[in-house]
């Protein structure tokens, strides 16, 4: 039967295309922006307008496709798919090489009529894209339904157990990075001959660094995975929070806290999003909730670790005085260990099969969700039971070509990688601000900022009351001597806590003593002796010297204020700061205390909100829980003695924890599983900036008035619980 061509003249055809595909191939090389497939339809069309101008004598009939979206002449469709192995087809012949990156064939006349891309009209670009997105979100709604069945069948049993534990480990180690530079800032403080200025901006580093590090990890944590990226950020806490423990000035030390806060910072968004892809919908609330525990768990640790290491002095040792290692630079190096400790664990555990199937890698996930399976069924007695899923669905993937070209060197080509990725992580990130998610995003952001200010801002104002209540306290018990004449008398005994006024000291020898918060004001000294003296808040003001020799004392002309020195000398200074906040190891006790009862006080509400997350629903508990916070409060106006504060601040941070137990399921379970971790990314750092901005705000109020942070707590909780309430409940829903 004539095939309209003839048989001749249309096997020419074939065979004149099929080598010309093949020299453009070899051409081609390694560029892949414009695949050599899409080269060789552009001749193939070329081809066929060029034969029929030659051959005007025959007259060759033409034949529609079926589905009416191009022109096939008669079977050469058919002898495309009868061959079996073509060029334009497969993207190779036998003795052809697959170059990188190369487009694997063109579409078939079933998927529409393929056009190079520089010749797509706009119009065309908009509704090729927009049935991409239709058919992909189709895609996304099925895999959701079938995942949710497949969890199922795999059971809850002794591998999100042991993923439980190991991702336990990693927020653990969020919740020590909180406590770390607070605790060891007392100490710290002393080596470094720290300011408040500069103690005030070591306190808000971390906060930085987990700030940038959450919308940095989260990101990549879309592209990339879940486990590779949580072992990248850990990898970085660790190093950098070891590195800190060495380091000796304060530049290096801050440099190193704020990369080791960036490391951190992608632990929670990376954590829950991982965790959740493992959880069933009926399990997905609680199991979430009991996970909260381990950042409980972590402050316990660092509380511990404080109370048993830092006041131990005697676990140091310096060379010389240009290195110095004092315990507390001890406990900074075991604040680092449960971020290993993850790190270990998590090589042991696999990436997220959720993750792998919204990235078109089935047999991964499948793979996966097998392990998942048969470990749960042996752990519960059934080992002859079969993974009965075979196919899965994944999602419709978009073709990212990156032009590199033939001879590009290799930082170019990481370089055009970087940026690829870059503008992934960042398209991403303006999608959960699309019309679909802006209204989400948008109420998300002012729940989470309100939450985190009031939280943040009263946690770290609730130690610094106590401080100013215990200073107040420890000034009304200050002893006061006026006109006082000392003659010939050797102080070989700790001063403290006094003040002196008008004295005349003639012939004293002051030696081998500590003076705290010792002022002496418009007194004489005549030919007196100081050796040995180590001095905490203590000024002479308005002082004359006669004659007076200062030996190995830390007492600098910059503590004698407006002073007169007559014939007086000053021999082997002690190298040290001046340190004009009252403490001692008993201040430092507190502190560790009282952050290990605030700690503690949280695990009645996280077991409360752990058992009825999945009854009375997200949105309730967040709510709930933020207006019992608001209405604690108010309670703040009590709380004049330190043990009123200590029990308040408990109180506060029981309440608390089950909103924020809360608000961690909701995110996770608002967005969908290519965007979760960049929307729980960012987020969470505008959290840490609201962190910042509370601590800042509420601090400054210290001694000064109660109402003032009393008002911007309740009114930041107020309206963080109304926001509550519109957004959507997602109890009972699958993991989208």
């Amino acid at each position: 039967m004539d095939d309209g061509y003839g048989r001749d003249g249309r096997q020419d055809f074939i065979r004149g295309a099929k080598d010309i595909a093949k020299v453009v191939k070899k051409q081609a090389g390694k560029k892949v922006g414009r695949s050599v497939d899409k080269m060789a339809d552009e001749y193939t069309k070329r081809s066929y307008k060029r034969f029929e101008e030659e051959d005007d004598d025959d007259d060759y009939p033409v034949q529609q496709s079926q589905d009416g979206d191009g022109y096939y002449r008669n079977d050469s469709r058919a002898n495309d798919e009868e061959g079996g192995h073509s060029d334009s087809t497969e993207g190779h012949d036998e003795d052809d090489e697959i170059y990188e990156g190369e487009y694997q064939g063109i579409p078939r006349a079933e998927s529409g009529k393929t056009v190079p891309v520089d010749g797509i009209a706009p119009q065309a670009q908009i509704r090729d894209l927009a049935q991409f997105e239709a058919e992909r979100r189709k895609d996304q709604e099925e895999l959701a339904q079938q995942y949710e069945t497949i969890l199922q069948e795999c059971g809850h049993g002794k591998f999100q157990w042991t993923l439980y534990f190991v991702l336990g480990l990693a927020l653990m180690a969020d919740g020590v990075e909180i406590f770390v530079v607070g605790f060891v800032l007392p100490s710290a403080e002393k080596d470094m001959c720290l300011s408040e200025e500069s103690k005030g901006m070591l306190g808000l580093i971390v906060y930085l660094g987990m700030m940038v590090g959450a919308f940095l990890w989260g990101g990549l944590a879309d592209r990339i995975g879940r486990r590779q990226t949580l072992l990248i950020s850990l990898s970085i806490n660790s190093v950098f929070a070891f590195f800190s423990s060495f380091v000796q000035g304060y530049s290096s030390f801050l440099l190193c806290r704020l990369l080791s806060g960036v490391g951190i910072g992608g632990s929670i968004p990376i954590v829950f999003s991982y965790y959740s892809e493992f959880l069933a919908q009926e399990k997905r609330g609680e199991h979430l909730s009991w996970l909260c525990m381990f950042w409980m768990i972590g402050g316990i640790y660092a509380s511990a670790m404080a109370w048993a290491i830092i006041p131990h002095y005697g676990w140091s040792f310096q060379m010389g005085s240009a290195y110095q290692f004092h315990s507390w630079r001890v406990f900074v190096l075991v604040c680092a260990f449960p971020s290993v400790a993850a790190i270990s664990a998590l090589t042991t555990m696999p990436e997220s099969p959720r993750f792998f199937l919204e990235n078109g890698k089935h047999d991964e996930a499948w793979m996966i969700l097998k392990q998942v399976h048969d470990t749960n069924m042996r752990a519960k007695g059934y080992p002859e039971r079969v993974f009965s899923v075979t196919t899965i669905k994944t999602v419709k993937q978009m073709d990212e070509l990156v032009d590199m070209g033939e001879g590009t060197a290799w930082h170019q080509r990481w370089r055009m990688k970087l940026a690829d990725l870059f503008n992934q992580v960042w398209s991403n990130f303006m999608a959960i601000f699309s019309p679909e998610y802006r209204r989400t995003t948008l109420m998300m952001m002012a729940v989470w900022f309100s939450m985190s200010f009031s939280y943040y801002g009263l946690t770290v104002w609730f130690p610094d009351m106590i401080k100013y209540l215990q200073k107040q306290e420890y000034s009304s018990r200050t002893k006061v001597f006026i006109k006082e004449k000392v003659e010939h008398v050797t102080f070989n005994f700790t001063l403290e806590n006094q003040v002196h006024r008008n004295g005349e000291y003639f012939n004293n020898k002051f030696m081998n003593l500590k003076m705290k918060s010792m002022v002496f004001e418009d007194s004489l000294f005549e030919e007196c002796y100081f050796e040995d003296i180590t001095s905490s808040n203590t000024f002479f003001k308005n002082c004359t010297f006669i004659a007076t020799l200062f030996y190995n004392t830390d007492l600098f002309k910059y503590r004698l204020i407006n002073s007169k020195l007559v014939n007086s000398t000053f021999l082997h200074n002690k190298e040290g700061c001046m340190l004009s906040d009252f403490s001692d190891e008993n201040s430092a006790y507190m502190i560790y205390f009282v952050s290990f009862l605030g700690t503690l006080a949280v695990l009645p509400g996280n077991i409360v909100s752990a058992l009825l997350m999945d009854k009375i629903g997200r949105l309730r508990m967040l709510a709930g829980s933020s207006v019992i916070s608001c209405v604690s409060c108010f309670f703040l106006s009590f709380g004049n003695s330190e043990s009123a504060m200590i029990a308040l601040l408990c109180l506060f941070g029981g309440i608390s924890i089950a909103s924020w137990n809360a608000l961690d399921v909701l995110t996770v379970e608002l967005y969908p599983s290519d965007k979760r971790c960049t929307a729980f990314g960012f987020l969470n750092a505008l959290c840490k900036l609201a962190a910042v901005l509370g601590i800042s705000i509420f601090t400054s109020f210290v001694g000064i008035t109660k109402a003032v942070p009393i008002l911007f707590a309740s009114g930041a909780l107020a309206a963080g619980s109304f926001l509550a309430f519109k957004l959507p409940e997602t109890r009972g829903q699958v993991l989208q």
